[in-house]
C-alpha cells in the first residue's frame, strides 16, 4: 500500500518545529529515521496532515559529554553512536546492544529520539533507557522539562510526551568504576525484533537494575528480580532461579513470534544468561 496523502514541512530551527507542533488544525507527525515511521504510513497504521522533517535541525544532531552525563541528541543515528568514541568510553551498554538493533541498512538511517519516541516494547533502546536511570530532554513552546525514563514509557506506541512536544535530548550517565553491564536478547533471526531480551546494569555496591523488552506493552523494570539479585556477590545457580521465578510480576503479553507463556519462558534465559555472561 502507499500511504495516505500529507502536507510536507522541513523546518530549519527547533523554534519552527515548535510552532508547528502547536497548531492542533496541521495534525503533525515528526520524522526522525523514518524506518518505523514509513512502513506504518505505507501500510495506513499512521496518518499524519503534516509530515515534519527533523533532519535540518542540527543542535538535535549533537553528542556532548559533561561531567557526569552524555548528553545525546535525538537526531543522533545509531551508526553514529556505535563510532563515537565518547559513547565507546562513558556508555558501554549502548556498545554492547547497538550491533542487535536491526541491521546496518537501519542504522544507518534510524536515531536514537525516533527509537525512544516510538516506544515499540521489542525495541531494545527504551529498556537501556530504563536500566541504566536515563532522562529524557523533552520541549514544547512552554520551555524544557526532563522526564525520567522510569516514567517516560507508558505502553505501546505511547509516551509521556505530548503532542506538542519534542525530544530534543537523551541524558545518560557515565559509566563509572566498578560498573558491569549484561546484555541478552532472543530472536529468530539476527535483526529481527527480540522475542525477549534484557539489559542489567551492576553498580559499584552490588545494586543491579534489570529492565526486559520484547515482553509486556512497553519496555519495563523487573523490581523484584532487582531485590532478589541486588547485594548478591556470588550469583550462584538458586540466585538466578530464585530471579527467574521472580518473573510472576511481569504480565507477558504475547505478539505474532510467541505468547505469553514462551516469552516467559524465553526472558527467564535471557536473564540467566546475561547474569552469566558479566561473571
Amino acid at each position: 500500500m502507499k500511504a495516505p496523502d500529507f502536507s510536507y514541512e522541513k523546518p530549519n530551527s527547533l523554534s519552527d518545529v515548535l510552532n508547528l507542533l502547536s497548531d492542533d488544525n496541521l495534525e503533525c507527525q515528526l520524522l526522525a529515521g523514518g524506518q518505523s515511521l514509513m512502513p506504518m504510513m505505507n501500510f495506513r497504521m499512521a496518518s499524519p496532515g503534516t509530515l515534519v522533517d527533523l533532519s535540518g535541525i542540527s543542535e538535535l544532531s549533537v553528542i556532548n559529554v559533561t561531567d557526569d552525563a552524555i548528553e545525546i541528541g535525538a537526531m543522533i543515528r545509531y551508526y553514529e553512536l556505535q563510532s563515537h568514541e565518547s559513547i565507546k568510553k562513558h556508555c558501554p551498554l549502548i556498545t554492547k546492544v547497538l550491533p542487535y538493533v536491526a541491521h546496518a541498512a537501519i542504522r544507518n538511517r534510524g536515531t536514537i529520539g525516533g527509537s525512544i519516541g516510538l516506544s515499540d516494547p521489542a525495541a531494545e533502546l527504551p529498556a537501556v533507557l530504563l536500566c541504566l536511570d536515563a532522562k529524557i530532554e523533552i520541549t514544547s513552546q512552554n520551555g524544557v522539562r526532563l522526564e525520567p525514563a522510569s516514567s517516560f514509557f507508558k505502553s505501546i506506541y505511547e509516551t509521556a510526551c505530548e503532542t506538542d512536544e519534542l525530544i530534543t535530548k537523551i541524558i545518560l550517565p557515565k559509566a563509572q568504576t566498578g560498573q558491569l553491564f549484561g546484555f541478552h536478547e532472543i530472536a529468530r533471526r539476527h535483526g529481527d525484533y527480540a522475542m525477549a531480551g534484557v539489559c542489567i546494569a551492576q553498580d559499584a555496591d552490588l545494586t543491579r537494575r534489570v529492565a526486559f523488552f520484547g515482553v509486556s506493552s512497553s519496555a519495563i523494570r523487573a523490581f523484584g528480580v532487582e531485590k532478589i539479585l541486588s547485594g548478591v556477590s556470588e550469583l550462584s545457580e538458586n540466585i538466578i532461579l530464585d530471579a527467574q521465578n521472580s518473573l510472576d510480576e511481569i504480565e507477558f503479553e504475547g505478539d505474532m513470534n510467541a505468547g505469553p507463556e514462551a516469552k516467559k519462558h524465553i526472558a527467564k534465559i535471557v536473564l540467566a544468561r546475561a547474569l552469566k555472561e558479566m561473571k
